[in-house]
């Protein structure tokens, strides 16, 4: 296949902003794209040459792409750079500079998409030394023989920035209906993830077609995509729903998916990344805490206090994600506990389809706790004053809240829903409670934030259209240091329109993609002409809007952009609130 071939519905999705056109675009260059060829096809479209838990990524540094640049166009690099810096996307230098190069390379054949797969993978793998070399090499080879559009998304697919605005789950939808039908789609997602790898799904599909899905199962070091929780505001309505149920302590740390082998131990996150070398010393509890049948457990991540016991904040463990270097000093400063509450794979058994409580017991006679691994703290009840007490008690040694588990409930990858629910310290009392949300763009700054960003524009995630609608500008919280840090940290994800995934009435002075969450407190929800969270739900022509929103200063770095608070979520929250409101005083 001709890489041409994907250039050209690249150009056609990228100018669409509307969801139903890209997966149709897709399903079209799915159909054409060659069976042997669609996993590969598949990666690129993401943006990547495997699954992100491999931890083989692309995102070579932009110096070196306008180094290579002006070795293939003649340009001079302060050149290239200027361009860039005009522009904000290599993407757009490479197809201008392509287009009127000063030094015509030789003819050679057109480029295909195995070849530029291959020539990325090299890219993606070279190490050690000499490799800086190697890899201007494959990406001057690519781009000697691309043309100016072939040249932009080959740029943009080794610095890692696509700009394609094709989520996952488009690509899921676009692989139902090209090998089976829109009413077979739940069962590709669940093929997605348990294997995490759409690739695979991809290649499987074309094979041996939907039944081929059944032979994807569990396996040790492939991460199984999260269970998730809904929420519910009272301890009342969570039993009214569940029934004597599981109540455990909710941890505020990071989500660990820990597989533990005979011969290797490797740790990853919420977001499927491989933090194995970040943290040795769990590593090392779970070596001993697993003498004989390892599998595949989840537990939380969190600092405590070696003196009192008392779990530490947040921010504390956070500082240990994404270390290289000073990992052992780090780990002295700032000790965590593995916090374990399910068991997904024993030995070579698959569990995700035993109930809740037959998985906790596995886990518990498999675990031996120790000074790194404990079990997480449950009782089982239906008591609602049993409850509040074993609340109080979690928010007393300095936890966030409970989860509920159903005592039945299966694990379903992936998948939200009531079966496990989570309860926090201020859900009874309207926005006294935290919201995740998403930075979909920002406004510049005036007076003393002049120069960089005065607000940023925040939304909820819209579940069932994928889509993240605005409920907020957030402009309170950030201190000067923080302000100053905003342009630098967004840089990565910005673009110059908005997202197909993004639904605004307002028009910010920049747009980024979904990407960076955080943790916001307001002070209630209302109704607003101008958000489209909840648009028309309530009132025609009125979303949901949180009033004096203010940034609590926690960048939610465990959470991916699908995972912040829903707008189905600030639904219950101002339904509930409207409750509070009309009841009569005690």
């Amino acid at each position: 296949m001709l890489f041409g071939t994907a250039v050209t519905f690249y150009e056609k999705i990228e100018s669409t902003t509307k969801r139903l056109e890209m997966t149709d675009l897709l399903t079209q260059l799915f159909k054409e794209t060659p069976a042997a060829e669609l996993d590969r096809l598949v990666y690129l479209t993401q943006g990547k040459v495997h699954p992100d838990y491999m931890g083989i990524e692309l995102g070579l540094a932009e110096k070196l792409v306008t180094k290579v640049l002006a070795h293939a166009t003649g340009l001079s690099e302060s050149e290239v750079t200027a361009k860039w810096k005009a522009s904000g996307d290599l993407g757009l230098v490479a197809e201008a500079a392509i287009g009127e190069r000063r030094q015509r390379p030789l003819e050679s054949e057109p480029l295909t998409l195995q070849r530029v797969y291959t020539n990325l993978d090299e890219i993606a793998r070279a190490s050690g030394g000499g490799s800086q070399e190697r890899k201007i090499t494959l990406l001057a080879d690519l781009l000697g023989a691309a043309t100016p559009k072939e040249a932009k998304y080959i740029v943009r697919a080794v610095v890692g920035k696509m700009r394609l605005g094709v989520a996952d789950m488009t690509i899921v939808d676009a692989l139902a209906t090209t090998f089976a039908t829109k009413g077979d789609r739940d069962t590709v997602e669940r093929a997605y993830n348990v294997s995490s790898d759409l690739g695979e799904v991809a290649r499987v599909l074309a094979a041996d077609g939907l039944a081929g899905l059944s032979k994807i199962r569990l396996q040790l070091y492939r991460p199984i995509r999260s269970m998730l929780c809904e929420r519910l505001e009272t301890l009342e309505e969570i039993l009214q729903r569940l029934g004597r149920c599981a109540l455990e302590y909710k941890y505020d740390g990071l989500r660990v998916q820990a597989h533990v082998g005979p011969a290797q131990i490797r740790l990853f996150s919420r977001h499927l990344e491989d933090t194995t070398g970040q943290f040795p010393d769990l590593v090392d509890g779970l070596r001993r805490a697993f003498p004989g049948t390892g599998g595949i457990v989840e537990g939380e991540a969190v600092p405590v206090d070696p003196n009192t016991g008392e779990f530490l904040p947040f921010q504390e463990v956070s500082r240990r994600r994404g270390r290289k270097y000073d990992v052992e000093v780090m780990m002295k400063e700032y000790p965590v506990t593995l916090f374990l509450f399910d068991c997904l794979l024993d030995g070579d058994r698959d569990l995700t389809a035993r109930p809740y409580r037959e998985r906790r017991e596995i886990l518990h006679a498999r675990v031996r706790p120790n000074d790194r691994v404990q079990l997480a703290t449950f009782i089982e009840t239906g008591d609602p004053r049993e409850a509040e007490g074993f609340f109080d008690t979690a928010l007393q040694v300095g936890g966030e809240g409970l989860v509920a588990k159903a005592l039945d409930s299966t694990y379903d990858a992936g998948a939200r829903g009531y079966q496990w629910i989570k309860f926090k310290r201020d859900y009874a009392a309207a926005m006294s409670d935290t919201v995740d949300l998403v930075v979909v763009g920002a406004f510049a700054g005036r007076g003393k934030r002049a120069g960089g960003y005065g607000a940023l524009l925040m939304a909820a995630y819209d579940k069932g259209t994928d889509v993240f609608r605005t409920v907020c500008k957030l402009g309170s919280g950030f201190d000067d240091a923080t302000l100053a840090t905003l342009p630098g940290r967004l840089a990565p994800h910005r673009v110059d329109r908005r997202s197909a995934r993004v639904d605004s009435k307002l028009q910010p002075d920049a747009w980024f993609e979904p990407a960076v969450v955080l943790e916001v407190l307001g002070a209630e929800i209302t109704l607003s002409p101008v958000h489209t969270g909840g648009q028309d739900l309530v009132r025609k022509g009125a979303g949901f809007a949180i009033r004096f929103p203010r940034f609590t200063g926690k960048w939610r770095e465990d959470k991916g952009p699908e995972d912040a608070t829903t707008v189905e979520e600030i639904r219950e929250m101002y339904e509930k609130q409207l409750k509070v409101a009309k009841a009569p005083p005690a």
